[in-house]
């Protein structure tokens, strides 16, 4: 019995690949593709010409040789002959031919469900690799051979809508504050600008292997900057909090890039306020700090 996998193209007739008879129970399952209005055809067609070929036997030796016997055994088992065909058990026990994506009369599979176990065979028999299988198996080889800067930046390239796992899994405490070839972007600097949701959580885990948050780029820009320029409010009280970076104290607000500009300028100039104010009640405690030595120097 052959069978179908799902054609995506819009019309009527789906594409499936169904099981092969007589296989092996030891072998892999073998699948042949075709079109399923083709197979029911084809079914159907089969069922017809098996019934009409041992009606006529059946009739034809009981009319030349008087067989009774013959008849009453055809008679007898023409019911259990049909129970057995599945189109017959689809259209009397199964609802009719409606919703056969989901009944797989034939034990059918689609595309997307075969998997390495199973063997998809041409005609003769020869096995074939469906288009897809091929695509997904030079993806994984592609992804294999990238190295740690293309994932890199691979993940920048993506924006707030990125997986952050790939970089996370490649990540050590050797090539945690990598530089990359060309504008020396390290993985702090890129999930500090990031934007995903998985970024904040994945530069606390970035600070356990070592991450420096003070190293700048070819621009001259830190961590803190990345954020502040591409609005990444969480990133900045994560760069700037006592519990994590402790940014304060490092000084990362302070640093003034190739053009001069600090992190709380470039948030003001691109009108991300929301991290201009992370910046400054972050910096609140050091002026404060700051006024009260002055004072005591005055008072002296």
């Amino acid at each position: 019995m052959s069978g179908p996998l799902v054609d995506d193209r819009p019309r009527r007739t789906s594409r499936r690949i169904a099981p092969q008879p007589f296989a092996d129970p030891n072998a892999s399952k073998q699948y042949t593709e075709k079109i399923l209005r083709d197979q029911l055809t084809s079914t159907a067609w089969g069922l017809i010409r098996s019934t009409l070929f041992g009606v006529c036997m059946t009739v034809g030796l009981h009319i030349w040789k008087g067989m009774i016997v013959g008849l009453a055994i055809q008679s007898a088992m023409c019911p259990f002959n049909l129970a057995e065909n599945a189109l017959v058990k689809a259209i009397f026990l199964g609802g009719g031919l409606t919703n056969l994506k989901e009944k797989k009369i034939f034990d059918e599979k689609y595309r997307e469900e075969i998997t390495a176990a199973d063997d998809v065979v041409d005609g003769e028999g020869n096995k074939i690799v469906l288009k897809k299988q091929a695509a997904v198996k030079e993806t994984k080889k592609k992804e294999e051979a990238k190295s740690f800067e293309d994932v890199l930046l691979d993940t920048w390239d993506l924006g707030a809508d990125a997986d952050v796992k790939p970089v996370m899994k490649m990540l050590t405490k050797k090539n945690i504050n990598y530089a990359t070839s060309d504008n020396g972007w390290t993985p702090i600097m890129i999930m500090s600008g990031l934007g995903a949701k998985s970024a904040i959580g994945a530069m606390r885990q970035m600070k356990d292997l070592g991450a420096n948050p003070e190293k700048v780029d070819k621009e001259g820009w830190n961590a803190l900057h990345w954020a502040a320029f591409h609005g990444s409010a969480d990133a900045a009280k994560v760069l700037l909090s006592k519990t994590d970076y402790d940014g304060i104290a490092l000084g990362l607000h302070k640093v003034a890039d190739k053009e001069g500009k600090t992190a709380i300028t470039h948030a003001k100039a691109e009108g991300n306020n929301d991290v201009a104010k992370v910046i400054e009640e972050a910096e609140l405690p050091e002026l404060d700090e700051g006024a009260a030595g002055e004072g005591l120097r005055k008072r002296k």
